[in-house]
């Protein structure tokens, strides 16, 4: 039987019984676009037919998942991963004892900023588990031969016992996703017919022929695999009198070789590398010049551009948290003229005039801007459109998608919620994406700032958080401390609430209660 075949016996001998996942999903606005239901992903992780080991590994004659050490010694697609993060701890360590050096920093309670501790990724009491399965088909633009991606999230989680699901498990702060093809182009159904973009889409908002959903099930692995994009809480510094409380989070992305067989790390997409276009005149001139073309421009304003390679960081730091203002903690801070002045910075790579003139040339070749129609825009823009502001933005710590802890007996509140007010109000967006692939339309991939959804004319997110509700971003110039700014006239507050300023500075607030 071919590694291929035997999976998917694996996932239709596990849900042969199950006609539909609708009865599982108990999460509207998630149904047909992610698999967050607890009941459901215990069984799919317990059942090893999608753990990491048996994806990778279709030929392993074991029926349970691998710990870490196992997972990194004996799959040999994953041997430059751990080396690979090392560097950045060891760079992390030293860039901090240089900028605090009198704040200590290390593994435990005794330290002033404390220490992910490694240890645990070569530790047999821990495993990555399943935490969720999201759909990414709202990204065929990447690749649009791949109809986008499915992404399997893993929580990393340590077991006092053996690691089979028992009740003392502590889940660790980093996630690994497994990112696969939605399909490859020699896919073909089970008539030998190949599997099409919109049959794909069918198959997710269906919530039915669950051994579908996984494209890697039915076809070789190799021809599947992606990417690994690792999340790691590397640091948390509690509050002291020196720094408010924060808490680093370190990204990593490591690209599938067919032709080696190997992970290797690659650049984050649209990690734009601050630090070092700042400081290179060549490049801060090419980057200015290549993201300002109208074309890129306007792939810029619907947050479907791809910076090309030579402009990207292989890793990124995201600490929170960052405030709703412009500040040193957001990754493009210091680009813009005024930004961070006077604090002996290199020249920035933006100016007011750049943007503006931007902005003039694209009208001129008639280009309708949907998000950046300022300053301001183009901004917080330049800062959403990496994965470093990205996760920044609306996160629960640093990250989008914990997933739901279906170990535990009783979740604590801190668990019972699998994802982020960002990623849930994003979910009508990639609705609506999958809807007009299913009926063979071509879909509209744009999309708004991550501070506020995209809601493409539905009325589902009126008055809760992800949209205009209590704790929703909005402007404070629409609520009239200023003149209205262009790239937020709709950031507005529902009916009883009113837009309220993080600082005395703040062009960006928080939806609350009205008071006297």
């Amino acid at each position: 039987m071919s590694r291929a075949l035997r999976i998917l016996v694996a996932v239709i001998v596990l849900f042969g019984g199950v006609n539909s996942l609708s009865a599982a999903e108990n999460v509207p606005l998630v149904r047909g676009t992610a698999i967050t239901d607890p009941d459901l992903l215990r069984k799919l992780d317990q059942s090893d037919a999608l753990t990491i080991s048996r994806l990778l590994s279709p030929e392993r004659n074991a029926d349970f998942p691998l710990t870490t050490d196992l997972m990194f010694s004996s799959l040999p697609q994953l041997k430059e991963i751990p080396p690979s993060i090392d560097a950045e701890f060891d760079r992390y360590i030293a860039q901090h004892k240089a900028a605090s050096p009198s704040e200590t920093i290390g593994v435990g309670e005794g330290f002033d900023v404390h220490l992910f501790d490694r240890a645990v990724l070569k530790s047999r009491d821990t495993r990555f588990v399943l935490a969720g399965i999201v759909n990414r088909m709202d990204r065929a633009y990447v690749a649009e031969e791949s109809c986008g991606e499915i992404r399997l999230i893993y929580r990393l989680t340590r077991f006092d016992g053996n690691p089979d699901g028992a009740k003392t498990a502590t889940r660790l702060p980093m996630t690994l996703n497994l990112v696969i093809k939605a399909r490859d182009a020699r896919q073909t159904d089970r008539s030998g017919k190949p599997v099409t973009c919109a049959e794909v889409a069918r198959r997710w908002l269906d919530n039915g022929d669950w051994q579908g959903l996984i494209g890697g099930a039915l076809y070789p692995y190799d021809a599947m695999l992606d990417r690994i994009e690792t999340n790691i809480q590397i640091a948390v510094a509690p509050k002291s009198p020196l720094h408010d409380f924060r808490a680093d989070y370190l990204l990593k992305v490591f690209k599938y070789n067919a032709a080696t067989k190997l992970f290797e790390e690659s650049t984050l997409e649209n990690q734009i590398d601050r630090d070092r276009i700042v400081a290179d005149d060549a490049l801060r001139r090419d980057f200015k010049a290549w993201l300002l073309e109208p074309d890129h421009f306007r792939d810029f304003d619907r947050g479907t551009v791809l910076i090309p390679e030579k402009f990207l960081a292989k890793a990124a730091v995201a600490p929170t948290p960052a405030g709703l203002d412009a500040s040193a903690l957001q990754p493009e801070f210091g680009m813009m003229r005024g930004e961070g002045k006077g604090e002996g910075k290199a020249e920035p790579v933006f100016t007011d005039n750049d943007v503006v003139g931007a902005l003039k040339q694209a009208a001129a070749r008639g280009i309708t801007m949907e998000n950046i129609r300022s300053i301001a825009g183009f901004q917080r823009r330049l800062n959403d459109i990496t994965c470093a502001g990205c996760h920044q933005t609306r996160g629960i710590g640093g990250f989008h998608f914990p997933g739901v802890d279906w170990l535990a007996d009783k979740p604590s509140n801190s668990t019972v919620v699998p994802a982020s007010p960002h990623f849930v109000g994003d979910q009508v967006r990639r609705r609506d994406i999958l809807t007009a692939f299913a009926e063979g339309n071509r879909p509209d991939f744009s999309r708004g700032f991550s501070s506020r959804p995209q809601t493409r004319g539905s009325r589902e997110l009126a008055g809760t958080e992800y949209e205009d509700g209590w704790g929703a971003h909005c402007s404070l110039q629409n609520a009239g401390s200023g003149t209205a700014d262009k790239s937020f006239t709709s950031w507005s507050c529902a009916k009883g609430l009113t837009c309220q300023a993080a600082s005395a500075s703040s062009r960006i607030g928080m939806c609350f209660i009205k008071t006297r």
